[in-house]
């Protein structure tokens, strides 16, 4: 359909989300209360690997206000939890995560039992009252470790290796004038919102329906998930969304405590209430981004690549959650990015350590990626005497090649069309913005002047918007106020205010007039919810076929009560005109929504309401892009790394709201560069994590993190959906780790001195000495 646009499409408009956060009446999990409740408190494993011998519970059962303490015997008709991603091979279902720990346990903080007590205090204490007998198993903390045994079944802790590949690659090292060879780790580290995760399970006897509170980001696919493993109706359990403090992939997965909180529910009777510390948090929530690469790239004379090989172990923890094998994947599919590749190879070893499990966090498999891609360029450019920006320069994909797809022979299901763009223009956009003629001869003159400041590059490509479907329904009440349901998510990214701005530009009504609804599965039955870069593209353009629909309606009746045509009304400020004469005959849609009431006399052959329920279905995907700058400072004597400047360049097609997307961009950013410097889930050779609370796991603040330059571009938008749009929430943190890698380079004047994420000051200190400074 068409795209209307009433001007509010595209403005920074001020978030409709933010009242009631800033007020203190927002209602996160914590909030939520019924009565009666029940505290459900987790007994963890202290061990990376033991055999479960014996637990006994009795010292906690007779600690007053306990009222049950389940361990896996006590839940036999309850599977491990399953994955969510279609793709999932059988070969991975052996290692599914048990709800609670079933024979071994296989990381520091596995669940094994929980307890239900009236008072939140008392499970803790009873908690720790739990005496489980464990006999210690050989333990594997690196995926460099030799292989062992996951199970008693024979199933190896390497679960599977997944190849990605297109064109002739041995050709391409056999012809090449260069090959560089790199060996690269990128460090474990994930989200940490400000909001621990939370679960609360109700039952509705009277109704048979089970309700899940405090579900975030894909609760319809969620809903899915549960339906199968507790074997209910589809119509027998409700998600239902709260506030959340942050998503990043990792909030509203499916854990063991979701499940836990609704059988506990049903069984027990009385709503089952959880909260994590936030040491657990740190100790059990997914973690991220752990590989250690081989990669080596061939290049003719000039820079231009040849071929890419990256053969690479992905960490994955004790166990496969629900992404299965998602993280490799698109390790690999979008490793080319936006530069001219002929030939690629890859190969993702999916191996088990003991160590909390991995999944999605922000930019999945592309953070890993780009740091790989982008270290291979600047080795390339440094061995042929090219300038870093020039040899990337010379591979771009070029505006005259797009669409641009990579078809990788296998597998065949993740075939890449980029869909739109001008790379080149971006990269003069974001020199220009740099000043990259003035800035390179200021540092130079700082390095002869003895300081260690450099500068890094780093180019991305993202992706976006997949489908396949996604609806909404809208409505028009008879004051004129408009509701909006959709099966989208909130996880703090600004989803109420865009939506509302695309329903708004559509229906030519204020945005600030319209309710959005989100996050009930009851409401609605479908959702694509919030992940991977989807909702603005997918939610929003439902959002948008739908208020053409009502739009189409209300011009409909429009013209029989104004006597005018169709095509010559419009829609301005929530009134039917005449086009181009407000002053004229007029009607409301509050007026109109009146006459298409069910009762109403004047409703006509009209079908009731005001009102549509509309899909945006696509089998294409987005890609947005960007470019990522980094000027730093390093301290000879600490080994600290300043970062003086950074800059996010990117092309998002068509901004809803150009402030929500700055914040993206930024939030993103400062991610990245927490775990380009100092976010670090490190384990001792017992598989002991030793970063527990924020004393370890250092999250950079204010302090450390400059003013974040944005360079919003939209010279690309994307001919696959009517508004243009195309995602942003992972561009900022996509590129981050490469740039500040290459930028330390620079400074020390040692190319391919930085190896592995993060460049802690103790990391940087040892590269230093090598150096002989």
């Amino acid at each position: 359909m068409p795209v209307q646009d009433s001007g509010v499409v595209g403005r920074s408009v001020a978030r409709l989300e933010d009242p009631p956060l800033i007020t203190g009446q927002s209602r996160f999990a914590a909030d939520i209360n019924f009565p009666r409740q029940l505290h459900m408190r987790m007994v963890r494993s202290p061990h990376a690997h033991a055999e479960i011998k014996s637990i006994d519970a009795s010292a906690a059962l007779a600690l007053a206000g306990v009222f049950t303490v389940w361990t896996a015997d006590d839940i036999p008709e309850i599977g491990p939890v399953d994955f969510r991603a279609d793709r999932s091979s059988e070969v991975l279902k052996p290692y599914r995560q048990p709800v609670l720990a079933t024979g071994r346990v296989r990381y520091v903080g596995d669940p094994v039992a929980a307890v239900f007590a009236d008072d939140a205090y008392v499970a803790e204490d009873a908690a720790q009252l739990v005496e489980v007998e464990y006999a210690e198993l050989p333990v594997i903390v690196s995926v460099d470790d030799p292989l062992g045994a996951f199970d008693d079944e024979g199933h190896s802790t390497e679960t599977v290796i997944i190849p990605y590949t297109y064109g002739d690659v041995d050709a391409a090292f056999a012809d090449a004038h260069t090959i560089v060879e790199l060996d690269l780790v990128t460090g474990r580290h994930a989200g940490t919102p400000m909001e621990t995760r939370g679960a609360i399970g109700f039952y509705d006897a009277a109704k048979d329906i089970l309700e899940l509170h405090g579900a975030a980001k894909v609760l319809h696919r969620n809903k899915e998930t549960l339906i199968r493993m507790l074997g209910v109706e589809p119509n027998g359990v409700h998600l239902h969304e709260s506030h959340v403090g942050g998503g990043f992939g990792i909030r509203g997965e499916i854990y063991p405590e979701d499940i836990l909180v609704l059988v506990a529910a049903r069984r027990l009777g009385r709503p089952v209430k959880w909260i994590e510390d936030r040491m657990e948090h740190l100790m059990c929530a997914n973690q991220g981004r752990e590989q250690h690469h081989w990669a080596r790239m061939a290049v003719d004379a000039e820079g231009h690549i040849l071929g890419i090989e990256d053969i690479f172990y992905h960490d994955q923890g004790g166990y496969i959650r629900t992404h299965g094998v998602v993280v490799p994947n698109r390790t690999m599919s979008l490793f080319p990015a936006l530069y001219r590749v002929p030939a690629f190879r890859a190969a993702a070893h999916v191996r088990i350590t003991n160590k909390t499990p991995c999944a999605t966090y922000r930019a999945p498999g592309r953070y890993e990626a780009s740091f790989v891609r982008e270290r291979l360029m600047d080795a390339a450019a440094s061995k042929l005497g090219i300038d870093a920006i020039e040899i990337r320069r010379r591979n771009l994909i070029t505006p005259s090649e797009i669409p641009y797809t990579i078809a990788f022979i296998e597998p065949e299901a993740d075939d890449a069309e980029m869909d739109s763009g001008d790379y080149p223009l971006l990269l003069d956009k974001t020199l220009a913005h740099i000043g990259w003629d003035t800035l390179e001869g200021e540092l130079q003159r700082r390095r002869a002047d003895g300081e260690m400041v450099g500068a890094g590059i780093a180019i991305f490509l993202e992706e976006g918007g997949l489908g396949p479907t996604d609806g909404a329904r809208i409505a028009v009440d008879g004051s004129g106020g408009i509701e909006v349901i959709t099966g989208g998510a909130s996880i703090g990214q600004g989803f109420e205010t865009s939506m509302a701005q695309i329903c708004a530009g559509a229906l030519g009504v204020d945005y600030q007039r319209i309710r959005v609804i989100h996050g009930h599965t009851d409401l609605i039955p479908y959702g694509i919810g919030a992940h991977a870069a989807r909702t603005t593209v997918m939610t929003g353009n439902a959002v948008n076929a739908t208020a053409l629909l009502v739009r189409d309606k209300a011009l409909a009746v429009a013209s029989e009560v104004l006597q005018t045509p169709a095509a010559e009304l419009d829609i301005v400020d929530g009134t039917v005109i005449r086009s181009g004469r407000p002053a004229g005959p007029s009607i409301t849609l509050g007026e109109i929504a009146k006459r298409l009431a069910p009762g109403s006399k004047t409703r006509g052959d009209h079908e009731p309401g005001l009102a549509a329920e509309g899909f945006f279905t696509t089998s294409k995907t987005v890609f947005p892009y960007g470019i990522h700058f980094a000027v730093v400072r390093v301290d000879g004597g600490t080994g600290h790394v300043a970062v003086e400047r950074f800059i996010v360049a990117y092309d998002v097609g068509r901004a809803v709201n150009p402030m929500l997307v700055e914040g993206q961009l930024v939030g993103g950013c400062v991610q990245g560069l927490g775990g380009a410097l100092y976010e670090e889930f490190a384990y001792d050779g017992r598989g002991q994590p030793l970063a527990v609370t924020f004393a370890d796991y250092l999250l950079p603040t204010v302090k450390e993190i400059p003013e974040i330059e944005c360079l919003i571009t939209e010279d690309a938008p994307s001919p696959h959906n009517s508004l243009g749009i195309k995602s942003v929430g992972e561009g900022g943190i996509n590129g981050v780790g490469a740039a500040i890698a290459g930028a330390i380079d620079d400074a020390i004047g040692r190319p391919g001195a930085v190896t592995r994420l993060p460049v802690t000051p103790q990391r940087m200190k040892a590269i230093l000495e090598d150096m002989g400074l």
